[in-house]
């Protein structure tokens, strides 16, 4: 190369590396855009920080419901049950009487009169329970962490210091469940969480039989109590229940079959039913709105408005991720060869639930549970596994 040349092109090459050189530490190190921010992130062994839509967490932190759950109450702690005794809940007050349904007894089994002695004394314990739940019913994103509590109603007798369960299972009741013979697995589970009263007897080998903990919505505790004796027990008189309320009548189910039951009867957590709520609509509006493009008013329509809800499946799981070190999730999804219910011939889904919703949580909890809404940055999240 001549003399000549050389200096221009040193100075050319100069000035392309130094180009290439901050163009690199403006992607991958100093220029803190968003792409540098992921791969640091990755790098250092972490997620990215998720980015969440403000306008959906406003909307989906609004109870369409509220009004009319807060004329309920007001109506029940009144002692107004007359008005309540049409419509839904037709089947729990006898109508045009006035007394309970002639099917829902007493612990000891005797039709409850409501202008009876025994009717007033369990009024008075149901209203203390409804306006001791309605008082609490708010969000509050810390309650992931107070659900430690609940370890000690089941196992009493501990003292301050609240261990969590190593493994934890929650068994969902899709019919996915009959072509796996996941039953052993299950059962190894410190402890197993299972749904609805969901019956395990001739299908062990596909759901297991071990049960620690029923949860149910409390239409169900509302069949039981028109047994004998409240019985609500398929896997065992000493099995506890754990209850989300569905109707706020249910209370007076509860008062009455809580006395008759050998294992503790528990009522979830108001601000964790909250919480839930929101967590659920958060994830169904985000998918309504992405799929169909239309606007967020639109989304009530879609799925029952004020009757929308998340699924007994969707808070056990949450429930289990505030008692366990380890969550394994079994028998939830769907498929086209594959029964609603493993133990049914229930064939459509219910549509105040979006199931798939819920489904994109499920993998949110998986693959990144910090994307997950409305949590604290406090709670921990544990690791979560799905068997299909």
């Amino acid at each position: 190369m001549k003399k000549s040349v050389r200096p221009i092109f040193s100075v050319v090459f100069l000035a392309a590396a130094a180009a290439t050189l901050c163009f690199k530490i403006m992607v991958s190190g100093g220029g803190g855009g968003l792409e540098f921010g992921y791969r640091s992130n990755v790098l250092a062994g972490r997620n990215p920080s998720p980015v969440f839509n403000d306008t959906i967490l406003r909307f989906a932190a609004v109870d369409l419901g509220e009004d009319s759950l807060r004329q309920n109450v007001e109506q029940l702690v009144d002692g107004d049950f007359r008005s309540l005794a049409t419509g839904r809940h037709r089947s729990f007050l006898w109508s045009g009487r006035n007394r309970i349904d002639i099917r829902a007894r007493s612990a000891r089994g005797v039709p409850v009169q409501l202008r009876s002695p025994e009717f007033y004394r369990l009024w008075l314990n149901f209203r203390r329970f409804l306006q001791n739940w309605w008082r609490n019913h708010r969000f509050q994103p810390d309650v992931m962490s107070d659900l430690v509590n609940v370890i000690k109603v089941l196992k009493p007798g501990l003292n301050d210091t609240v261990s969590k369960y190593k493994t934890c299972a929650v068994v969902g009741n899709s019919g996915i469940l009959l072509k796996t013979n996941l039953g052993g697995l299950i059962d190894s589970h410190e402890f197993v969480i299972r749904l609805n009263n969901a019956r395990t007897r001739g299908f062990e080998p596909s759901v297991g039989s071990k049960t620690s903990l029923s949860f149910v919505n409390s239409n169900i505790l509302h069949l039981c109590s028109r047994r004998e004796a409240c019985f609500c027990h398929p896997y065992g008189e000493r099995v506890p229940i754990m209850m989300y309320m569905c109707q706020m009548i249910h209370f007076l189910d509860y008062v009455v079959c809580n006395s008759s039951h050998k294992a503790p009867l528990l009522v979830s957590d108001p601000r964790f039913d909250v919480l839930c709520a929101r967590i659920v609509k958060y994830y169904s509006v985000s998918r309504f709105v992405k799929q169909t493009g239309k606007p967020l008013d639109a989304w009530a329509g879609s799925h029952d408005g004020t009757s929308f809800h998340y699924s007994s499946g969707m808070q056990a799981v949450m429930l289990a991720l505030g008692v366990c070190d380890k969550v394994s999730i079994f028998g939830f999804g769907k498929s086209d060869s594959a029964k609603h219910h493993y133990h049914t011939n229930q064939k459509g889904e219910l549509h105040l639930h979006d199931y798939e919703a819920e489904y994109d949580l499920y993998r949110d909890l998986v693959a990144r549970p910090e994307a997950v809404p409305f949590v604290s940055d406090k709670f921990n999240f544990p690791p979560v596994v799905i068997h299909r």
